[in-house]
């Protein structure tokens, strides 16, 4: 049962309106300020209905079956905005003094962090002075740089101008995105793909862009539930659409390597913002078309 909607943190809602996005300051306006209080619900109650599975061939075992009125928050942004801008969702300072370093500055850290993983082989018991490993500190420190380079970038350079006014409000999906990120719990790979839907609102976006935003936020430690929140709610700030949808499956090396060591299992996650929370027969479409191989 969620929290009461009257005890949840307020947030802004996302503003709407401007025309050429990527040249506004407003950009980031709906997830800086947090004024806003919601007390509705998305999924209102639906009227009494028979089952549609039970009862079709025994009428006396036929039920009736009602939404709940209260089924989940009308809004994700609980506890605290996911994404924000100064902040580890975006380019925080440390990540931006990495982002314009001096190339002697860049050198430093390169350094620093070879160093730190010359002494994590001395500590696991190995010699990193013997022929295999001579390199390995500045390889794998190479290797961290880029696998974390998602902290280098952010939305505007991303989106760099490719939102266009087009009077189309259906259903549009890109699925199948690769995605590669780290579990910021024990620093291994977690990998998957990701399917992206959205309504649009007069606007869309190039689709490339969706699967370089998804890259963006991969390319940085992360948990699977705040990579999926975090891709949608970038999307809405982008296009204001009527609604994002977001799915991603993955298989969690920290699962499979250690601990329960259970090789065969997925995590699943989703983020459903505007009409895609509100409607379940919306919601129901994009699952069916995004997930329609899957089953």
């Amino acid at each position: 049962m969620p929290p009461a909607a009257s005890n949840l943190p307020s947030t802004s809602p996302i503003i709407p309106g401007s025309q050429h996005l990527i040249e506004s300051d407003n950009l980031f306006a709906s997830i800086k300020s947090q004024s806003r209080m919601s007390t509705q619900h998305d999924i209102a109650p639906l009227p009494l209905e028979k089952s549609r599975n039970v009862g079709e061939n025994r009428p006396d075992l036929t039920v009736d079956v009602i939404t709940p009125e209260v089924s989940r928050p009308s809004t994700p942004y609980i506890l605290k905005p996911m994404v924000d801008f100064d902040g580890l969702s975006w380019p925080s300072l440390g990540t931006k003094k990495r982002l314009e370093a001096t190339p002697d500055e860049a050198a430093a850290r390169l350094n620093n962090l070879s160093g730190a993983i010359r002494t994590l082989l001395e500590c696991i018991g190995e010699d990193p002075n013997r022929e295999g490993l001579l390199d390995t500190p500045m390889r794998y420190a190479k290797a961290m740089l880029y696998f974390t380079k998602g902290y280098e970038e952010n939305l505007k350079n991303i989106v760099n101008n490719a939102v266009f006014q087009e009077d189309h409000d259906e259903l549009v999906i890109v699925r199948d995105i690769e995605v590669f990120s780290m579990c910021e719990h024990h620093l291994v790979p977690f990998t998957g793909k990701m399917h992206i839907g959205y309504i649009p609102n007069n606007k869309v976006l190039g689709l490339s862009k969706f699967a370089r935003i998804a890259e963006m936020f991969a390319r940085r430690l992360q948990l699977q539930e705040r990579l999926t929140k975090q891709v949608a709610m970038a999307i809405e700030e982008i296009l204001q659409p009527q609604g994002v949808a977001v799915v991603m499956e993955s298989a969690h090396l920290c699962m499979i390597m250690r601990g329960v060591e259970k090789t065969t299992a997925t995590t699943t996650t989703s983020s459903m913002l505007g009409v895609f929370r509100k409607s379940t027969r919306t919601r129901e479409e994009f699952m069916h078309l995004a997930l329609r191989n899957n089953r």
